[in-house]
């Protein structure tokens, strides 16, 4: 499925600012090199993470390989209704239908197991490495709101509501909404979601490969209700090294 034109004039900029639609629309899949770290991680029963993958990520529709995934001889598959990881022999050694039935009752408490983290990296990652060309696939909703001023810098914001059937930052519901902050330039800067909890999710060090700019350093911190403080402990931080076009 190729992504279409939009009637959104901060999306077409941000789309403009990120390589430009007709460049996406030719590559069907992203071979990302990539380190998942955070507390997040650590309170969910993850302490090193995801040091170190390789992740092929499909850019027309919702699907993800991790490779290895968090043994040497194996690898995970995530796509929205099942997610599994396989040995080196591509045998299943583990799986889960409809997994994300499987965060009912979530608390930031709750341990994952090996399937619940893969599920979590495979529609985060397929969403951060597809934005802002995702947002023209069919289904999304947004407007232009009142601009947000941080450290004297104004970025331009777009609200966005999901369709159903793109997984995503919602407390593990279908669908949910999401607010992305644009510079001028239209690159991203910022989004704001829930997650596991409310959560700021910030882009540095935005890159050319190719000609498609993604950041390559992403950090995701507490959001409280009172405002920002950038001091709280990192949530996430995520690492991209290396790019390749398919």
């Amino acid at each position: 499925m190729n992504n279409q034109p939009t009637k959104n004039e901060l999306l077409d900029l941000a789309l403009k600012a990120a390589g430009g639609l007709d460049r996406w629309n030719k590559v069907k899949s992203i071979d990302v090199r990539v380190s998942l770290t955070g507390k997040l991680l650590q309170l969910k029963g993850f302490p090193a993470g995801v040091p170190e993958c390789s992740m092929r990520v499909n850019t027309r529709q919702p699907a993800v390989i991790i490779s290895p995934y968090l043994s040497s001889d194996h690898r995970g598959y995530f796509t929205p209704d099942r997610v599994w990881i396989e040995d080196r022999e591509g045998q299943i050694v583990m799986e889960r239908n409809n997994p994300r039935s499987s965060f009912d009752g979530e608390t930031p408490e709750s341990l994952w197991d090996q399937l619940h983290l893969l599920y979590f990296i495979g529609y985060a990652l397929w969403n951060y490495l597809t934005t802002p060309f995702m947002l023209t696939m069919p289904g999304f909703e947004m407007k232009e709101i009142d601009p947000h001023q941080e450290d004297g810098l104004t970025w331009r914001c777009l609200h966005v509501k999901f369709p159903l059937d793109i997984p995503t930052h919602n407390n593990f519901k279908p669908g949910g909404e999401q607010t992305f902050y644009f510079n001028e330039e239209g690159l991203l800067q910022r989004v704001d979601y829930i997650a596991v909890g409310p959560a700021a999710h910030y882009c540095f060090d935005h890159t050319s490969f190719k000609g498609i700019i993604f950041p390559t350093l992403r950090r995701v911190i507490k959001r409280p209700p009172s405002g920002l403080v950038q001091s709280v402990p990192t949530a996430v931080l995520l690492l991209v090294t290396d790019i390749v076009f398919t």
